[in-house]
């Protein structure tokens, strides 16, 4: 019997994938605390990781004519799974001209153990990494990083302002809940670094 698992989900004119549930962060606002799903989609806990092939298999099964974006974010950090985005990313390259999108926290090259920013040239169009605060201590706080004696909110930063070399378009967010003040002063941190900053809606389900 063919194990099920929701590698490929919908959300608005987007197809969203679900190639891994690790992540290194514990966010408080994460929307993995509040359900299996997102957006109205099937559970999206991974019975395993799955591979670059079944990941293909399941956009396979979809029209990507249909959609207008292909989004890495799903219920874990895509770049986790660094080689198996790249593999899925060149064979979405090999079928579609489709724009591709990677969601990610930023901690890439912590993840990775080496400098990744360049691994992302030609992988993908845009990149929207969450800032999540203005600071390290806030920062520490709502996104509760698994890496210790790091400054991880540096290492977002630095991360950034490297992988725009590389991707057209790169995008910091935060989550509308964290209050017009801290939003303020994300704001001048996003200018600072020349970032555009999006202020994402808090989804509870």
């Amino acid at each position: 019997m063919e194990k099920r698992m929701t590698l490929t989900y919908e959300v608005g004119s987007g197809l969203y994938l679900n190639i891994t549930n690790k992540c290194p962060c514990n966010c408080t606002f994460c929307i993995r605390h509040n359900g299996d799903g997102a957006y109205g989609s099937d559970p999206l806990w991974l019975e395993h990781q799955p591979t670059a092939e079944e990941v293909i298999e399941a956009i396979k099964k979809r029209d990507l004519s249909k959609y207008t974006e292909v989004v890495f974010c799903g219920y874990g950090e895509p770049t986790c799974e660094l080689e198996i985005l790249k593999q899925v990313s060149a064979y979405i390259r090999s079928v579609s001209d489709i724009r591709i999108r990677i969601n990610t926290v930023g901690l890439s090259d912590l993840i990775n153990k080496r400098d990744t920013t360049p691994e992302f040239a030609g992988v993908c169009d845009a990149i929207s990494i969450s800032l999540n605060a203005s600071d390290s201590e806030a920062y520490a706080k709502v996104t509760r990083p698994s890496f210790k004696g790091v400054d991880c909110y540096k290492e977002m930063l630095s991360f950034a302002s490297r992988v725009k070399n590389y991707v057209p378009e790169v995008v910091f967010t935060v989550v509308d809940i964290i209050g017009e003040e801290e939003i303020a002063r994300s704001q001048k941190i996003a200018d600072e670094i020349g970032i555009r900053l999006r202020v994402r809606e808090y989804i509870s389900e």
